[in-house]
């Protein structure tokens, strides 16, 4: 099948921008949980969207429901900011073990499905935008709506599967990992846009989709409370005199925080400090790892909101990125890499691939190579006794970079035009080849 509109060399559908479209966001995550996607609502909003969002009960990361939700709740509800939430019923994802893992995952394709086309009974949609982090299952969703609303299917490809479950470990097996790969391709095939966060995941999504649905890149857009000048009240943490290099965001198994103990077990200088800001499932391994290997210059400092975190980020002397060494992870760009940017500190990327390239071509900072402690050592020391004026450049750099390349508002048209594309798209009638 030909695509229905025209498609540039590099990806981008070939088509104006618009404003006033009516898109429910499916996201299985959204406030009060902290992801990236509610930024991406508001900024929508901004620019003349009408938005819903279809959600599940706020659990995240310490698997407990929220006071004020229940697990088995059905509800919608009015946002501060004056937008609704529809909201399904969830499995919790407790102490995050496979099994309720695996239950938390299946809880909201099920109940979204089911209970989502009762809850937006009589409402009207132009774009059902699925925010696709693990699991892509929230694809299945995002069809139902579409055969029902009759609305154009746009999924926002944030984790390649079935990589990323083979590389954690998450799934071995050989038959089960080829069962995962047809079913996402069942997924990507019921899609009228298919958006991928990076450049690197084009290819591979192809491959899994094999059939000729379009694809764009569409990046992670940095913090809409960042690159400010007004950084409101005081901050909730204050970072100690010293060189303090901020890590900031989850604190799970992807994040190669090993590699980052070993790094700060080798540095000799007092004056150097490594600050883990979050949380996740390795919180408890990284105390106990802290407190066992009596790393004094590791502070694990807890999670904060996110209206804290440009003060907190501001104090910071670098910003620490790292992932494990992987085939699947080399083709990611961490979400924090747009926010560190247009926080406007140096960044030191401990990852391989596209994100490192993102950070040297940005000229915002300097790069290792993943889960090489010994490197990210010398590179921390490196950057600590660097003349000052030499860090505040990287710094500019990178929140140019930013404003150039990953800012909310015009990332917010580009996403509207791809919107206006699959619409387009869904209500031209199918070319046979």
């Amino acid at each position: 099948m030909k695509h229905a509109y025209p498609v540039s060399e590099d990806n981008q559908p070939a088509c104006g921008a618009g404003k006033g479209l009516r898109v429910l966001v499916v996201s299985q995550h959204f406030w009060p949980e902290n992801f990236r996607i509610n930024e991406v609502v508001d900024s929508l909003r901004s620019e003349g969207c009408d938005v819903e969002v279809l959600s599940g009960q706020p659990n995240y990361p310490h698997g407990k429901v929220f006071r004020g939700y229940s697990a088995f709740g059905l509800r919608t509800e009015l946002h501060p900011s004056g937008y609704v939430i529809h909201r399904v019923p969830l499995a919790p994802r407790r102490g995050g073990g496979g099994f309720w893992r695996v239950w938390n995952y299946l809880s909201f394709v099920v109940f979204g499905a089911i209970l989502g086309p009762y809850l937006t009974r009589g409402r009207r949609y132009d774009v059902v935008f699925v925010y696709a982090i693990s699991p892509i299952l929230q694809g299945l969703v995002g069809a139902v709506f579409r055969q029902i609303k009759g609305a154009a299917h746009v999924i926002w490809v944030q984790d390649l599967w079935p990589e990323s479950l083979e590389e954690t470990g998450f799934i071995k097996n050989r038959l089960a990992l080829a069962a995962v790969a047809r079913l996402t391709s069942f997924i990507y095939r019921r899609a009228d846009l298919l958006l991928a966060q990076s450049r690197g995941f084009i290819g591979k999504i192809r491959a899994v989709a094999k059939y000729n649905i379009p694809i764009a890149y569409h990046p992670n857009p940095g913090d809409r409370l960042l690159g400010r000048e007004d950084l409101g009240e005081s901050p909730r943490l204050i970072l100690p005199a010293g060189f303090n290099i901020v890590f900031a965001g989850n604190l799970g198994t992807a994040q190669a925080l090993d590699t980052v103990l070993d790094a700060a077990d080798l540095i000799q200088d007092p004056d150097i400090r490594v600050v883990l800001i979050g949380s996740g499932s390795r919180s408890g391994w990284l105390g106990q790892q802290i407190e066992m290997r009596r790393l004094s210059n590791v502070v694990l400092a807890g999670r904060f909101p996110p209206e804290a975190m440009p003060n907190i980020l501001a104090q910071a002397s670098a910003l620490l990125v790292t992932l494990n060494r992987s085939a699947a992870l080399s083709l990611t760009i961490p979400s924090k890499i747009p926010t560190y940017l247009s926080a406007g500190r140096p960044i030191l990327a401990c990852l391989d691939g596209e994100a490192a390239e993102l950070v040297q071509d940005a000229k915002a900072g300097l790069a290792v190579p993943a889960g090489d402690p010994i490197k990210l050592a010398q590179a921390i020391v490196q950057l600590k006794n660097m003349p000052e004026e030499e860090r505040e450049s990287m710094g500019a750099a990178g929140r140019q970079y930013f404003n150039a390349h990953l800012a909310p508002a015009p990332l917010a048209r580009e996403l509207i035009e791809h919107f206006r594309c699959a619409v387009t798209r869904r209500k031209a009638p199918a070319i046979a080849t």
